[in-house]
């Protein structure tokens, strides 16, 4: 039988959990996990990213990638835009649209990390995730 997570664990889970519930919540598109995750990779990585870059870092293939930043840029989250070094290669680069969003999960996260806080004083536990 695995042990059970540590508090910690459940924490996050409960800060994740209540991340993406605000995310669903405002007005706009939903992201995907996978989407998100590109998004994500672009505006807290540093330097230029590319659908090769991308791919190998998130370890899925490069249509996936491409799948994502087509979706991203239809919200204009994200634009590509030709590499003049290397005109065969694609950079992904940030939007004001995107840093808006960016700000917007951050203030979402923090509030979930709050509420977190709250819980864990007030002696309640994260919510359980059920097993199976």
């Amino acid at each position: 039988m695995p042990a059970s997570p540590d508090p910690t664990t459940d924490t996050l889970l409960a800060i994740l959990r209540d991340t993406v519930v605000s995310l669903v919540r405002r007005e706009g598109p939903d992201l995907s996990a996978r989407q998100l995750a590109v998004f994500l990779t672009c505006y807290l990585q540093d330097g230029n990213h590319t659908v090769r870059g991308l791919a190998a870092d998130l370890h899925v293939s490069k249509p996936a990638i491409t799948r994502a930043l087509d979706r991203l840029g239809e919200l204009e989250l994200a634009r590509r835009k030709v590499d003049p070094q290397d005109r065969r290669s694609v950079l992904v680069q940030r939007t004001l649209k995107g840093s808006a969003l960016l700000r917007d999960l951050k203030h979402m996260m923090a509030d979930a990390a709050a509420e977190a806080k709250k819980r864990a004083a007030a002696g309640d536990s994260p919510r359980k995730v059920a097993n199976g």
